[in-house]
């Protein structure tokens, strides 16, 4: 079959008016709010030469930062004035999805809007200026009535700039909570659904040439004074916001929130818990792709109502500690430890996600690597690859200390890959996931860890706050609880690493339902 015979093209298109609506208002919100901060910033330091320099110096300093990073940097620092206000005012907000993201793509859109309406400002003729005064204007009448209509064809270049940025920047908010067409690209690179993939770029590329083009026929109006130009392509923004916006004022309530984060096992069980709950009569909705710390921030928070989490993962990362428990006694303090900010855990899936160090099979022979003790011998001679965030994390120091390893090189990359790098030899080690059904299809070996410098990952699922005594809720999850051992898991997830419409995270649900019920 053709790729572009392939059915996903169907469920790609399905999750379209979710996804395009949710990006247009994210970014149209993030445009107005970065016009209506750059814009009086730009008319107050135009004749202002320090300041002007220092503003966009900052401005400029912004477009430095990876959009990725920004957007991130803001869920942190909105939960901590989340936190101030409800002490002190005892009002808060969502610190998830929408609000950080419209905030930092809001910065992202000010340097080219600041930029060009200086520039547009100060390219007016002198004696234009001097005309006004002339006839008796005050400053105030000039700018409204001369400089601003003079200035308005070369500020709307800017705007046209910042709104490109704006939309292709968005496509990176889906980690922190803000549905987006990013959800396909994202999606589609955790579960190698390249369909997913290339229908977000494509939907991400043609709404930004719409909206440049629409712009460009508002600026093109400006200039030649034309009242048809600007009207029509004013008209074709509001049409395009207000076709974004009829299928969400539609759309019934989303009922409960399952989280997910950003990898392919995360994706299928979300898609079970949804479906589980959908069977017992519950609405339900998956949200993506989310960041570690994220989901566990909006779960406390009840942006979302349920994921399903790892233990060691959570006591390494969450709970900040560095002992190792066995499996029973760190579970039970786990619980009371989730307990203190009223989150359940409801129970445990019945398999174990846990970090391993993983070669191949035939290396590991030649070489009599058994565990990750006896890999240590040769580490200062090969290179390791890791996912984004494990060289940062509490367990790579765990393993550091306990075998002293010392790679030649470090690499981090996309989880999926990693196991076709270390296969074919361009790398030699991989910290790879022991319920990863790509270990068996590479003919990998995943190394033991004999000092038990890693925690147990069970995994477990978590309910918010607001959940603990849904008891409908529990009663349709309870027939998960110790349902999937590893050898089922690791099947669910060789499938889902297929590129067939099989494949897909809401097909290998309904398999594994089946499997287990």
């Amino acid at each position: 079959m053709s790729l572009f015979g392939d059915p996903r093209w169907g469920e790609a298109l399905a999750h379209l008016p979710d996804y395009l609506g949710n990006h247009v208002r994210v970014s149209l919100a993030a445009l107005a709010l970065g016009l209506a901060v750059s814009l009086p910033l730009a008319i107050l330091t135009r004749n202002r030469p320090a300041p002007r320099a220092i503003l966009l110096a900052l401005a400029s300093i912004v477009q430095t930062v990876p959009g990725l990073a920004l957007l991130a940097l803001f869920y942190p620092l909105l939960l901590l004035v989340a936190s101030v206000t409800l002490a002190w005012f005892g009002v808060s907000f969502s610190a998830f999805g929408f609000l950080p993201a419209m905030l930092a793509l809001a910065l992202y859109s000010m340097l080219p809007v600041l930029r060009n309406g200086v520039t547009g400002l100060n390219g007016i003729d002198p004696a234009l200026i001097e005309a006004a005064k002339g006839v008796g204007m005050t400053a105030r009448q000039s700018l409204v009535t001369v400089e601003l209509p003079l200035a308005l064809p070369v500020m709307m270049a800017g705007i046209r700039t910042a709104a490109v940025w704006v939309i292709g920047t968005a496509t990176l908010s889906t980690p922190i909570g803000q549905t987006s067409l990013g959800n396909y690209i994202f999606a589609g690179l955790q579960t190698q659904n390249w369909v997913f993939v290339l229908f977000g770029c494509f939907a991400s590329a043609l709404l930004a040439l719409a909206v440049d083009q629409l712009l460009g026929l508002i600026e093109s109006g400006l200039r030649r004074r034309s009242r048809l130009r600007t009207g029509l392509g004013a008209a074709g923004i509001a049409a395009l916001v207000a076709a974004t916006l009829v299928p969400a004022m539609g759309r019934p309530s989303q009922g409960y929130v399952v989280g997910a984060k950003t990898f392919a096992e995360q994706y299928v069980l979300s898609a079970l818990l949804r479906d589980r709950l959908q069977a017992a009569g519950l609405p339900a909705t998956t949200r993506s792709g989310l960041g570690s710390s994220v989901i566990f921030g909006a779960l406390k928070a009840g942006d979302i109502d349920l994921y399903i989490d790892y233990s060691g993962t959570l006591w390494a990362n969450q709970f900040h500690r560095t002992d190792i428990k066995p499996r029973a006694e760190l579970l039970a303090d786990l619980k009371a430890s989730l307990a203190k900010d009223n989150i359940t855990l409801l129970g445990e899936l019945g398999f174990e996600n846990a970090y391993t160090l993983v070669i191949p099979k035939k290396r590991a022979e030649a070489l009599h690597i058994r565990t990750i003790a006896d890999l240590a011998a040769y580490a200062s001679t090969l290179s390791i690859a890791g996912d984004y965030e494990f060289f940062s994390r509490p367990e790579w120091a765990a393993l550091q200390k306990a075998y002293g390893l010392s790679f030649k090189a470090q690499r981090q990359m996309q989880p999926d890959f990693m196991y076709a790098a270390v296969a074919s030899g361009e790398v030699d080690v991989i910290a790879g996931y022991t319920s990863d059904g790509l270990i068996a299809k590479y003919d990998l070996v995943a190394l033991d860890d004999p000092r038990h410098a890693l925690p147990p990952y069970d995994a477990i699922l978590l309910l918010a706050p607001k959940r603990a005594g849904d008891k409908r809720l529990q009663a349709a999850l309870e027939p998960l609880l110790g349902k999937i051992d590893i050898a089922t898991m690791r099947e669910a997830n060789l499938r889902a690493s297929g590129n067939d419409a099989n494949s897909s995270p809401d097909a290998v649900a309904k398999w594994l339902w089946g499997k287990i019920r």
